[in-house]
């Protein structure tokens, strides 16, 4: 590390993917920083807005390997100590699911200026592009988020379905295509009603959003034969089912 002072690093979070739901001080950060670091997550409209000089994708890899947090951690603190500005961009909200907290951590155990820039979380407004309020107060006045790709070093789950379903509130699953059948099996055996509305929201805000909807018991099915992918977010709850009520006047996405 030279002795001049470091520079600073911004963990920017992009919103959904719509650039125009990008907040003002975030765009004003794309485009001054120096370097911007990214993953796939913010979109390829936003991410088309960054002069491809300056970015520097530390997502998905060649051969579908994803790079290691530890070299992103790092990286950060690198640039930062060459006196760059650098945005940490990622999609929603950093801390949302997001490992924003890791690298703020990291970064300020290194003497790293850092500043947090909120972004919208796709766990909200995922559901609302789709016609789907998380809350309402003929159905639910609570709402729990919870990720569906946990630590893969984890000796067991930290999610305890049971007592989530006990809640009686929305459940909003975030990057949980995948284990789709474990969780929903694990809710109908919790005694969760089979006939629970379901909705699985890919791509949310984006060009190409598809939404598709079901039940516990029916929303793998739906999920397959929609070719439903990541990224996707799944609402658990009543308020699925209000899609179906508005979507013929849905405009937007």
């Amino acid at each position: 590390m030279t002795d001049a002072a470091p520079g600073k690093v911004y963990l920017v979070g992009s919103g959904p993917g719509d650039p125009d739901l990008l907040t003002v001080k975030a765009k004003r950060l794309l485009e001054e920083a120096d370097v911007v670091l990214h993953d796939k997550l913010p979109g390829p409209e936003i991410i088309g807005m960054i002069p491809e000089e300056k970015r520097e994708d530390v997502g998905k890899r060649a051969g579908g390997e994803w790079t290691p947090q530890e070299y992103t951690n790092a990286r950060l603190v690198e640039l930062a100590e060459e006196g760059n500005t650098v945005v940490r961009l990622k999609g929603g909200d950093s801390m949302v699911f997001g490992r924003g907290g890791e690298e703020l951590a990291h970064l300020a155990e290194n003497g790293i200026p850092v500043e947090i820039v909120p972004g919208i979380t796709s766990a909200i407004a995922g559901p609302e592009a789709a016609g789907i309020p998380v809350t309402h107060r003929d159905y639910t006045s609570s709402v729990s988020f919870v990720t569906g790709h946990e630590d893969p070093t984890k000796d067991e789950s930290a999610v305890d379905w049971e007592a989530l379903a006990a809640t009686g509130g929305t459940l909003v699953v975030l990057m949980g295509v995948g284990k789709l059948p474990q969780y929903t099996e694990a809710l109908r055996e919790t005694g969760m009603d089979p006939d629970t509305p379901v909705a699985l929201v890919e791509r949310a805000t984006w060009p190409d959003q598809q939404v598709a909807t079901g039940t516990l018991d029916s929303i793998v099915s739906v999920r397959d034969e929609a070719d439903i992918e990541p990224p996707a977010i799944t609402v658990i709850g009543e308020v699925a089912g209000e899609r179906e009520r508005v979507v013929e006047f849905l405009e937007g996405y």
